[in-house]
């Protein structure tokens, strides 16, 4: 139950990854969250502050969460593939935290490109819940409109001053969704959320607490 580093063998060699338990004094819930980094290209890791920032919401209310590194991206093996290779990590570390931990239900959490590759496998992945921050629906390149999207509870957290991906992008998206998420949309925060990562927590941690299992 000590947070530790971790090795994790992925398609092409060495995941660097952390797994990260429920805070002193709180009760684990049976919930592992895999929490994944942005762009790296733009300088993406698993330690960035809206990364961080979610691990930690979740780890409050008892959930087990689980930061990794993309491949290509710190001491992660091999190099950046566009999303395609991202999903192949993802896929390698979802099996792993299955495997160690098959009785927990596992959630997806992804920050911009994260919110991508997290989205366009949670159904295959059978995530039981979905987080995205600020996905990158339009100007990046990444093509949303072929993801089967998932039919579990699944919040998406947009500010409206984000610089980066185009909140009014987001929102027309949502809209158009059949079975659209729990939208939160965060005024006068920009794409790093400047500010306003406390704000941050508490929205997800308000979305969470009424999907959390019984206290172990």
């Amino acid at each position: 139950m000590a947070d530790t580093a971790l090795q994790l063998q992925g398609p092409v060699g060495v995941l660097e990854a952390k797994l990260e338990f429920p805070d002193d004094g709180v009760a684990p819930r049976g919930v592992c969250a895999i929490v994944c980094h942005p762009l790296p290209t733009d300088g993406g890791t698993m330690d960035n502050k809206v990364v961080t920032t979610t691990a930690r919401a979740l780890r409050e209310l008892g959930i087990t969460t689980l930061r990794f590194n993309f491949r290509g991206t710190g001491n992660s093996a091999g190099e950046f593939d566009h999303g395609v290779g991202e999903s192949d990590d993802l896929r390698a570390v979802a099996a792993w935290l299955r495997a160690e931990r098959p009785a927990d239900a596992v959630w997806l959490a992804g920050f911009s490109f994260g919110s991508f590759v997290t989205l366009k496998n949670a159904v295959e992945l059978r995530a039981d819940a979905v987080i995205s921050i600020a996905p990158p629906v339009a100007g990046r390149g990444w093509d949303f409109s072929r993801i089967e999207l998932p039919q579990v509870p699944w919040l998406v957290v947009m500010g409206e001053a984000d610089e980066i991906v185009e909140p009014k992008a987001v929102f027309d998206w949502i809209a158009a969704l059949p079975k659209p998420p729990t939208l939160v949309r965060m005024p006068e925060t920009s794409h790093f959320f400047h500010r306003k990562l406390i704000d941050l927590r508490q929205v997800i941690q308000q979305w969470a607490q009424p999907l959390l299992p019984p206290a172990a």
